[in-house]
Order: C-alpha cells, then sequence, then structure tokens
C-alpha cells in the first residue's frame, strides 16, 4: 500500500491504495473572487473510507474553504476573506483583502525515505494594491497513521514590508470571543452539534476561548450510519502553545488553533514566526479514549519530523 500525487491544472491530489477516493485536494493556484481574500486551500479532504471531512464556500461564509491559513487582521490588512469587524461599527467591507499567492514548488513528490508524501512551496502574500507583504515557506506532509491519516502544515511567514506587522483577530480589535485566525478548518453540513473532544472531556461551544494543546471534532454524515473524527495538533515549540482555540458545534463544525485570539503578535520587519500543526481524518474514534490516541500519534509524527528535519533527513 502506498501513496500517490497526482498534478492538475492548479491543484496537487493525494491518494493512497488504500482508499476508495482521494485523500486531499490542494488547490494552490484558486479562482477566488477577490473580496474572499484568495489563498491556497485543502478541499475535499476525505477519510480512508471515502468520507468527505470539508465544506467548500458555504452560503453563510463563503470564505471558508476546506482547510487554510487565513488570517483576519495583518496590519490593517485582511487575509482572511469577506468583511472586516471594526469596532463600533461592526462587520464593514473594507478595501483590504489581501491575497496569498503560489510562487513557487521546490519539491511536491512522494517522500523518497518514507511512505508519505511531501510538498515544499514559496507564497507572495500582497496587499489589494499588490504592494508585497508576507513570503511564506509552506510544506505539506501526508503520512499514513493507525486507522488514520496524518497531514502535517508547516508554514514559516516572513515579514517582507517596511513596518512591523500585528497579526490579531477580531476579539483584539474589539469582539468578544471572536479570536479566529491561523489554520480554519470547516466541517461539513451534517457535523453541526457534533462533539468538541478535548483531552479534558467531550464539549461544544464552551471550549471555545479555552487553551488545549489538541482538539478534535466528531461528527456523523448523513445517508450513511457512519462519523469520522478530524483532530488538530498544535506542536509543543509553536509561539503561544497551547493555543486559544476557536471552536463552534451549534452554528457550524470547525476547528482553529488560533495564536493571536486574544493578543497582537507584532512580527518585526524582516523577523520571520514558524507553526507547525499535525491534521488528524480518521473514521469514527467516538469513544472518549479515541481522540486521545489520534493526538497521541499525530504528536509523535510531528515530534519525529522535527528530529528529521533537525538532523538534515530527507
Amino acid at each position: 500500500m502506498s501513496f500517490t500525487l497526482a498534478s492538475t491544472a492548479g491543484a496537487l491530489t493525494i491518494t493512497h491504495s488504500a482508499a476508495p477516493a482521494p485523500l486531499a485536494t490542494y488547490v494552490y493556484a484558486p479562482t477566488t473572487p477577490a473580496l474572499e481574500s484568495p489563498k491556497p486551500y485543502l478541499h475535499p479532504l476525505r477519510t480512508l473510507a471515502g468520507r468527505e471531512v470539508t465544506l467548500f464556500r458555504p452560503h453563510d461564509h463563503v470564505w471558508h474553504k476546506g482547510i487554510a491559513w487565513a488570517l483576519p487582521n495583518v496590519g490593517e490588512l485582511n487575509f482572511w476573506g469577506g468583511p472586516t469587524y471594526v469596532h463600533g461599527r461592526g462587520y464593514v467591507q473594507l478595501d483590504n483583502n489581501g491575497r496569498a499567492e503560489h510562487a513557487g514548488f521546490h519539491s511536491a513528490a512522494v517522500s523518497p525515505s518514507r511512505d508519505g508524501i511531501d510538498i515544499d512551496e514559496s507564497l507572495h502574500w500582497s496587499a489589494p494594491s499588490g504592494v508585497p507583504v508576507i513570503d511564506e515557506r509552506r510544506r505539506l506532509r501526508a503520512a499514513l497513521g493507525d486507522d488514520c491519516w496524518m497531514l502535517v502544515i508547516d508554514t514559516e511567514m516572513t515579514n517582507v514590508s517596511d513596518a512591523p506587522l500585528a497579526f490579531g483577530s477580531p476579539t483584539t480589535k474589539g469582539r468578544e470571543n471572536a479570536g479566529y485566525g491561523g489554520l480554519f478548518w470547516r466541517g461539513p453540513r451534517s457535523f453541526t452539534d457534533g462533539v468538541v473532544r478535548s483531552a479534558a472531556g467531550d464539549g461544544g461551544d464552551e471550549v471555545r476561548g479555552s487553551r488545549h494543546p489538541w482538539l478534535g471534532f466528531t461528527g456523523r454524515f448523513d445517508e450513511v450510519d457512519a462519523s469520522a473524527t478530524v483532530l488538530i495538533v498544535d506542536d509543543r515549540d509553536n509561539p503561544r502553545h497551547p493555543p486559544q482555540w476557536f471552536a463552534r458545534s451549534e452554528q457550524f463544525a470547525c476547528l482553529n488553533p488560533a495564536p493571536f485570539f486574544s493578543d497582537e503578535f507584532e512580527l518585526p520587519a524582516g523577523g520571520a514566526v514558524r507553526f507547525w500543526y499535525a491534521v488528524v481524518i480518521a473514521d469514527g474514534h467516538e469513544h472518549p479514549e479515541g481522540a486521545a490516541q489520534l493526538a497521541d500519534q499525530a504528536t509523535r509524527l510531528l515530534d519525529r519530523l522535527r528530529r528529521d528535519d533537525a538532523g538534515g533527513a530527507a
């Protein structure tokens, strides 16, 4: 059994011989409207059984696209999409929607040292005027786990503007408990009212704003008697680990380890910041121990990849 990687116009598709359908499609050159802050995204994402666990451009928030690295407040710029929260006015559509554009792949292939996928990419982030703001080096690595598969997302962002950049959220701008921003997963409609999972126990919307090293979400599918769990681990070396989380269950399903939830993060001109995450996609795992087992696998994968990178392994 093995991974394969296929390329089509503007996208890479990850498959595995054990799965009946592609596991993930990484759209690196999207045709997104400017007001939705164009950026690469992963959709669809599927379990090993072939069940889809992401939602694309939902009518309530058309800028939500599967899993994406999206930032609502970078200085005065919006790299999230849609309107910007302005204290005292609510959400206002401003002329500030920036874009993150694919600049090239350093590599995109099955890993020569293990059965996995390794995608290494450069991106440029720019203001609506086209002025450069951020250069990003992004790496995506897929691996098979026990009853799951995992996707490690490693991003390093460098401030290429001529001034410090303040990374924030609607909460840092004055909206209570709305600290979203960073790696954001939007789940299927049928996952609404699902279960938010953590080491502290199962819950729902009340988890939003609390700090955890990992968080998971278990939801059920329409039409079939089946469930799936999506779980995100925040690497222990990430800034502000463990992060506050933006999570929803009642309105829709989402998970977001939000490093700028309550406090802005200032990146000086020429400075760089790096974040690592492991996303786990599994069928089932509804029992209380299931999420913890998935988190342990993902944590061990993050630790191993960090050791490999430090040692210069391929």
